[in-house]
Parts: structure tokens; C-alpha cells; sequence
């Protein structure tokens, strides 16, 4: 509850921000301008960004024959979360990870990497799945493709701010406001939209991982991501950083960045809570 009313306020800031920008940007036409932006976007990015993110990893459709236990382990527990079984995928890597996408529960696609099934156990693999359907349950991919169209609009229109001021400057009338704050909020709210968005982005792999816990065990998920996030930083993923929010730990662990930047919470903060969910049943 304490990550579902987090995620909202968040994504509160994220849209103020954007109709705060906007308005800047040329009063009430320029706040509609944003939200119609937003929205355009927002619609794309709905329908089609989990066949993009697919197609950029070269996935493939895993059959039950080439993997009866991960179809049995995933049918099994979508089962119990009340959401049709998703489909499964192997992206041809040998780097360990997995991810979920789609855009909602009856559209989901879970992603495994060739390297995730030579590390883990079957609990500990079932422990990944488990995670990975809490995404599902939760519509993370959902919320995390709004947050991102938001902050990607803030950035665009900022830009537009920024052109506006070196190449005409702004309009002086009292709709438009003060031009040097303007300015300014061109070139903090991009920052300012990064952060909140990677702080849902954590918010929600929180989430993920205790409803991940309530449908397995909590320590084999905090094995698998101690195993996980120790062979990330051994045998990187290829692929490019943008999309790294998506996976279940950090594939670009070796270009990691500051706490506030990061798209995933501490592992050791991450496996500390699942011990203790543990400790607690």
C-alpha cells in the first residue's frame, strides 16, 4: 500500500510539472499543448512499446516443450494471481535476467534470457517468474510507460523552452509570467522529471518483489537476485540503457549511477526485505 500511494503522489509531481511547464511555455494553450502532447504519446507508447522492446532483444516464443518447467511454474502461480497465463519468450543472451511486458494482464509477455535458466535453481528461477508476474498483477509496465511519456514530454517541451529563449525569447504579457523563471524551469524540470521517474520506477520493483514473495518463496527470490546481480556485473547485457528499468535487476551494472539515478533499489535492501518476509510467514 505504502508503494501504491508513493507511485500516485509521484506520478502527481510528474504531471504537475508537465502543466506547470507548459503553462510557461504560452499560458493556457501551451498547458493544453502539453497534455495533448502527453497524451498522444501516451497512446503510442500503449500499444505498442512492448512489441518494440521485444523486437529490440531479438525475443523469440518459447514453447512447452523447450521449457515444460518454467510454462508449468508461470501457468501455475498466474493461476493464482486471478490473470490469464502470459506468454513466455527467450531473448538470446547469455547474460541472466528477465523481464515483463505488455500492456495489460490479458496482453503480458514474460521475458527470459538464455543465461538466467544455466545460474538459477528451479526455485530460485520460480522465485524470478514470480516477480515478474507481480509486474503483471500490479500494471507496472503500464505505469511505468505513463511515467516515462511524461517525463519524455516535460524533456521535449523543455527543449522547446530553451530554443524559444535563445532564438526569440519569451512573451513579456502577464499570462506567459516572469521569463527568467521560466528559464529557469526549462533547464530543471528534465532533471527534476529523471528523478521521479526513476524513483517510480524503484517504487515499483518494491512492489514487485513482495508480491513476487507472496506467491513463492521470499528467500528464493533473494537468492536468485544476489545471483543475478553478481553475474550482471560479470557478463553485461547487450542492449541499450534505456530499456534497463525493465529487467528484474540492473543489466548495465557496470555503468551504474547515482542512488538518485538508479532504476532499481539497493540489491542488499531489496534482499534484506525479502528475508524478512520471510522471518514473518
Amino acid at each position: 500500500m505504502t508503494s501504491q500511494i508513493k507511485t500516485l503522489l509521484l506520478l502527481g509531481l510528474l504531471t504537475g510539472l508537465l502543466m506547470a511547464l507548459g503553462g510557461a511555455m504560452g499560458g493556457r494553450a501551451g498547458l493544453f499543448l502539453a497534455f495533448g502532447f502527453a497524451m498522444l504519446m501516451n497512446v503510442g507508447s500503449y500499444w505498442y512499446s512492448d512489441k518494440i522492446v521485444l523486437r529490440m532483444y531479438k525475443a523469440r516464443p518459447l514453447s512447452p516443450g523447450d521449457a515444460p518447467h518454467i510454462h508449468r511454474v508461470v501457468g501455475e502461480m498466474a493461476q493464482a494471481a486471478g490473470i490469464p497465463k502470459p506468454r513466455i519468450v527467450l531473448i538470446p543472451q547469455d547474460a541472466p535476467n528477465a523481464f515483463a511486458t505488455g500492456r495489460n494482464p490479458q496482453n503480458a509477455v514474460v521475458a527470459v534470457t538464455r543465461g538466467i535458466v544455466d545460474i538459477l535453481d528451479p526455485d530460485e528461477l520460480q522465485g524470478v517468474l514470480a516477480h515478474e508476474l507481480g509486474h503483471i498483477v500490479n500494471r507496472d509496465i503500464l505505469i511505468q510507460t505513463i511515467a516515462a511519456v511524461l517525463a519524455g514530454a516535460i524533456v521535449f517541451i523543455a527543449n522547446m523552452l530553451q530554443f524559444t529563449a535563445i532564438f526569440g525569447g519569451f512573451s513579456r504579457d502577464e499570462e506567459n509570467g516572469n521569463p527568467l523563471a521560466a528559464l529557469a524551469m526549462a533547464f530543471l524540470a528534465p532533471i527534476a522529471a529523471t528523478l521521479i521517474q526513476m524513483a517510480i520506477s524503484r517504487s515499483r520493483e518494491y512492489l514487485a518483489d513482495a508480491t513476487g514473495a507472496r506467491l513463492s518463496n521470499p528467500n528464493d527470490l533473494a537468492d536468485a537476485l544476489a545471483k543475478l546481480d553478481s553475474a550482471a556485473q560479470r557478463v553485461p547485457l547487450e542492449g541499450n540503457p534505456v530499456t534497463e528499468n525493465l529487467f528484474i535487476v540492473n543489466p548495465f551494472s557496470g555503468r551504474r549511477a547515482a542512488s538518485l539515478f538508479a532504476t532499481h533499489p539497493p540489491i542488499e535492501d531489496r534482499i534484506a526485505r525479502l528475508r524478512a518476509m520471510a522471518q514473518g510467514r
